[in-house]
């Protein structure tokens, strides 16, 4: 939106021709996206406390859970808005890639907004049936995987591609649907899944989306692509707006979110941010370094499927209690503890997973 009044300026001054470069627009997203967290987090916070719209704890998990009942939650519309209201400012509104990214954050977050009304509002504990959650996701998923795949401009854009082979592509046709309706969807799901602890969830997203950033900005640059071994894809590197406002959102709600936690975030929050990294992922063409950097909400995912199948088979748990970052917890150690060696983790993984770019 402000680029276009750039452009127009730009006849009365050329000074206005700098807002073009993609990194200004990016730190100038990060800004917007930080400052209106930081504005509106007190006021949302409130207006919840006020509407008496706060978290359910389970009885049978950690005892030091507790003395979180009734903390405000669905503290992630706040995070959606700030992204929202960011990247339309400042970002290309004729690049199709905003749109889908934008369009599948907040349509997820539209379902995790029904589960959690359903739970907090309307007092029921199932929130929104599975079935149905997992019904529209695929819908949505799968919309988002037709898009991308009809509005193809080259064959790159199907192409799987592998890192540390730079000579390795698979080009997976209308495959390439399916693949990114699980990367969607199961990103979705990971991210609500590791979303238990104050702040656990929330900083990996963050580290993640920024890395996914540099990715999108390197993928847009014929220059930088080229030299990098990665697909050029014209337009993609718009897509660091995005990023930039999901930094800004996230470390502004980090603000309140941090341990203790005056606000969660909720599935609004969390179905939403995890769909919209799938989806990036998905455009860059980096879905195996998306499995790297996030591999906090991969071992999150896999800690819930192993104790599943573990107790129908055998009857036995394989954890105290699922998702992971629980059974340490009922391991003794401290809520921060777990926080923070889940930070660390993510930014070692996250480095891993930057360090592709050059080992090819």
């Amino acid at each position: 939106m402000l680029l276009l009044l750039a452009e127009y300026l730009q006849q009365f001054h050329k000074g206005f021709a700098v807002f073009q470069y993609l990194t200004l627009r990016g730190i100038l997203g990060v800004l917007t996206a930080l400052a209106l967290s930081l504005w509106l987090g007190p006021w949302m916070i409130r207006t919840l406390q006020v509407r008496q719209i706060g978290q359910s704890v389970r009885n049978d998990g950690p005892q030091s859970h507790l003395s979180k009942k009734g903390t405000p939650t669905m503290g992630g519309a706040l995070i959606l808005s700030a992204i929202a209201i960011s990247t339309l400012l400042w970002a290309d509104l004729s690049n199709r890639y905003v749109w889908v990214v934008l369009a599948v954050t907040l349509l997820f977050g539209a379902i995790g907004w029904v589960d959690d009304y359903r739970k907090v509002i309307e007092k029921d504990s199932r929130g929104l049936p599975s079935r149905w959650k997992y019904f529209w996701q695929s819908v949505f998923g799968l919309g988002a995987a037709l898009f991308l795949y009809m509005t193809a401009q080259s064959p790159l854009e199907t192409t799987l591609i592998l890192p540390l082979l730079k000579d390795v592509s698979i080009p997976l046709g209308a495959g390439f649907v399916v693949l990114t309706y699980f990367v969607i969807v199961g990103s979705s799901n990971a991210v609500n899944l590791t979303d238990g602890l104050d702040g656990l969830a929330i900083l990996p997203t963050v580290m993640v989306g920024g890395a996914l950033g540099i990715f999108c900005y390197l993928s847009g640059n014929v220059n930088f692509a080229d030299y990098l071994l990665i697909p050029y894809l014209p337009g993609a590197g718009e897509l660091i707006v995005f990023c930039a406002a999901l930094v800004g959102a996230g470390l502004g709600f980090l603000w309140f979110n941090t341990y203790p936690a005056q606000v969660f975030m909720g599935d609004v929050g969390a179905l939403a941010l995890g769909a919209a990294l799938g989806t990036i992922a998905v455009i860059v063409r980096q879905e195996v370094v998306l499995f790297i950097m996030g591999g906090v909400f991969v071992m999150e995912t896999l800690s819930v499927i192993i104790q599943v199948a573990s107790f129908k088979l055998t009857g036995k748990r394989v954890f105290r209690m699922a998702p992971i970052h629980h059974h340490f917890e009922l391991k003794g150690w401290p809520e921060p503890r777990v926080i923070v060696r889940f930070w660390i983790i993510t930014v070692i993984l996250v480095l891993v997973g930057l360090a592709t770019l050059k080992l090819r």
